[in-house]
């Protein structure tokens, strides 16, 4: 992938990373910073998603409005995401897994779990150029957290679970890549007291 701001320094690392947050709080440019500088690949829940859509030959409105109705969809994501975290979680190298539920689909499998955020106003306006409208978004939002809490007793509103959580609007794109790099660069495996550890949700 293309080099993006703020990842001019390499990472050297073994670490399984995931990235959640809503739609608009920069995880997309983060992963591509990380990625580039960890030299690992990254997959996007947004991306299996849209492969499953291609998959049922569906638009990803379509596929949004069938997954409202039963819970087929998120659990076919679900699961294939389930099998990429197995996969690279005993793997020993170098990962990042992104989706709203990344985290708890990984489980311990992951070793540092990131949740991004940014104030609604700030995510509609980094929205705004793609095909997902305003009230698509918030729509969307509800209904997700909804059904997480149905099928997997997830509070999506909750960040003690998360090792580091950031809201984006509050520093630039440099900035945000450089406290993430900080952390993984610092990160003890050791150091894990009271540390909030979950096996992962079975879809």
């Amino acid at each position: 992938m293309a080099a993006q701001e703020g990842s001019t320094v390499d990472i050297d690392t073994s670490l399984f990373i995931t990235v959640s947050g809503p739609p608009g709080c920069g995880a997309t440019t983060l992963c591509e910073q990380l990625a580039d500088a960890i030299g690992c690949p990254y997959v996007s829940g947004g991306e299996v998603f849209r492969e499953l859509a291609e998959d049922r030959d569906m638009s990803l409105n379509q596929l949004i409005a069938k997954a409202d109705e039963s819970d087929e969809i998120d659990r076919a994501l679900d699961q294939r995401l389930q099998q990429i975290a197995e996969k690279w979680g005993m793997s020993n190298k170098p990962f990042i897994l992104e989706s709203r539920l990344a985290g708890w689909i990984a489980g311990d499998r992951a070793d540092l779990r990131l949740w991004l955020d940014a104030p609604e106003a700030v995510r509609l306006e980094r929205i705004d150029d793609r095909v997902e409208t305003e009230a698509e978004m918030r729509v969307r939002e509800v209904s997700e957290a909804g059904r997480y809490e149905s099928y997997y007793e997830i509070d999506i509103d909750d960040r003690e679970f998360y090792d580091l959580h950031i809201n984006t609007a509050r520093w630039s794109k440099r900035a945000v890549f450089t406290i993430v790099r900080a952390a993984i660069e610092e990160y003890d495996p050791e150091i894990d007291e009271g540390a909030f550890r979950t096996p992962p949700i079975d879809p």
